[in-house]
C-alpha cells in the first residue's frame, strides 16, 4: 500500500497514482510523460489558438487586398495582372486626392504583410520543453543577438592573434569596416526585426556591443552580420542635386532657386558670387522690409555659413504674410548657398535644418468648435 505522504506528493499525477495502486507495479516513462503532457498542454493549446486567429486575420486581409486591387485596376482600365504597387499608389492619388500632410492619414492600399505585425512562432513543444536555450530570459531573440555579437568578436580576436603571429601588422589597419552613410536600426525597427519588446537600457547595450564589434581592426570580416542591423542614411543626400553656378555678363557666378515655398507664399531667389552683401526683396532693400525678427530669419543662413558680405541676394516673393515670405526666402537662400560652400558646411546646414522645407499649415477649424482648438463656452443652463 502507498503511504498518505506519497499520495499527497504525487497529487498532480492522480491518474498515474490510481494505476499504480491498481496494478502494484511501477509505470513506464511513457505513461508519466503522457500525464505530464496532459498537464501542460494548455500553453500549446493557447498558442495554437493565437496562431489560427493570426492566420485567419491574414487570410481575410489578403482577400480584401486582392479585391481592392481588382477594383482599382477596373476603374483605371488596366489589366489586374500587370497592376503593380506603384500603379496602386498612383491610382489612389488620382481617384482619392487628399490635402492631408501626414502620410498616415491619407488613403492607401498595402499588402497585409506590410501592416499586420509578425508573430512569434512556437517557443516550446507539446510537452512544454522550450526550443531556445535563452527561453527563460524572457527575450530569447534579443539575448541571442547579443550572443552572436560576442561570438563574432571572439572570432575576430582569434583572427587577430593569428595575424600578429604571422607578423602581418599592415593587414590590421586595412580590414576595418567602413559604416559611413548608415546608422544603427532604431529601437522600434529593432523590435520589429527580433519580434520582441526591449527597454531603453537593453537597446543601449545592443548599440554599445555593435560599436565594439565595428571598432575591431578586422571588422570587415563581419560585414554581412553588421549590415543586417544598419539602415542607409545617404539616399536622400545623393538625390539632392546641387545646381552648378552660371556666369552673368559681369563675369560673376549666380544661381537661381525656384519654388521657394512657405504656407501660401511663393518665390524665387537669385544669389551672385562674389558680392557686397546686399539683400533685396521684391526690389527693396532688406532694411525696409518687415520687422526685426523677419529680417533676422532671412539673414540667418548667411550668418550661419559666414557668407554675409560675400554674396548678393535678389528675391521675388508673392502671397502669404511677412512671416511666410521670410520663411520662403530663407529656404531659397540656404539652397542657393550650397553652390558656394564646401561639403562640410552643407552637412552642418542640413543638421541645423536649413535645407528642410517647412510644411506647417494653419490648422483647420473643427465642426462644433469655435476654432481649430477653441471650444464654445459651456453653459449649464
Amino acid at each position: 500500500m502507498l503511504s498518505a505522504a506519497f499520495r499527497s506528493a504525487c497529487k498532480p499525477h492522480r491518474l498515474t497514482i490510481r494505476w499504480l495502486c491498481a496494478t502494484g507495479e511501477a509505470g513506464t516513462i511513457k505513461d508519466v510523460g503522457s500525464a505530464h503532457k496532459s498537464q501542460i498542454s494548455k500553453a500549446m493549446k493557447a498558442y495554437l489558438e493565437r496562431a489560427k486567429e493570426y492566420e485567419r486575420c491574414l487570410k481575410v486581409a489578403q482577400i480584401e487586398y486582392k479585391l481592392g486591387k481588382r477594383h482599382l485596376a477596373n476603374m483605371m482600365g488596366v489589366d489586374v495582372d500587370n497592376f503593380t504597387k506603384q500603379d496602386i499608389d498612383l491610382a489612389i492619388q488620382y481617384l482619392f486626392p487628399s490635402a492631408l500632410y501626414d502620410p498616415g492619414a491619407r488613403p492607401t492600399l498595402k499588402p497585409p504583410e506590410e501592416f499586420i505585425p509578425k508573430t512569434k512562432g512556437a517557443e516550446f513543444d507539446e510537452t512544454g520543453r522550450p526550443f531556445h536555450s535563452f527561453f527563460y530570459t524572457g527575450r530569447p531573440n534579443f539575448f541571442q543577438l547579443l550572443h552572436d555579437i560576442g561570438e563574432n568578436i571572439n572570432k575576430l580576436n582569434a583572427m587577430e592573434d593569428i595575424t600578429k603571429e604571422k607578423g602581418n601588422s599592415k593587414v590590421l589597419t586595412d580590414r576595418k569596416l567602413n559604416i559611413n552613410g548608415s546608422e544603427w536600426l532604431s529601437k522600434e525597427l529593432l523590435e520589429k526585426k527580433i519580434v520582441e519588446t526591449i527597454t531603453d537600457t537593453e537597446y543601449d547595450n545592443y548599440v554599445n556591443a555593435m560599436n565594439r564589434l565595428v571598432s575591431h581592426p578586422l571588422s570587415e570580416h563581419a560585414k554581412s552580420f553588421v549590415f543586417q542591423y544598419r539602415k542607409p542614411l545617404i539616399s536622400k543626400i545623393e538625390n539632392d542635386t546641387i545646381a552648378a553656378p552660371q556666369e552673368d555678363s559681369d563675369g560673376r557666378q549666380f544661381v537661381t532657386i525656384y519654388e521657394c515655398l512657405r504656407k501660401t507664399a511663393r518665390g524665387d531667389v537669385t544669389m551672385k558670387f562674389p558680392g557686397s552683401g546686399s539683400v533685396e526683396i521684391n526690389g527693396h532693400d532688406l532694411r525696409n522690409m518687415g520687422c526685426t525678427q523677419h529680417r533676422e530669419q532671412i539673414l540667418f543662413p548667411l550668418l550661419f555659413t559666414k557668407m554675409a558680405g560675400k554674396v548678393d541676394v535678389q528675391a521675388n516673393v508673392i502671397g502669404g504674410g511677412p512671416s511666410s515670405q521670410a520663411g520662403a526666402v530663407r529656404w531659397g537662400i540656404a539652397m542657393a548657398l550650397r553652390s558656394f560652400v564646401d561639403a562640410e558646411q552643407i552637412s552642418r546646414m542640413r543638421i541645423a535644418g536649413l535645407l528642410s522645407r517647412d510644411y506647417r499649415r494653419r490648422e483647420r477649424k473643427k465642426p462644433g468648435q469655435a476654432g481649430a482648438r477653441r471650444k464654445y463656452t459651456w453653459k449649464k443652463r
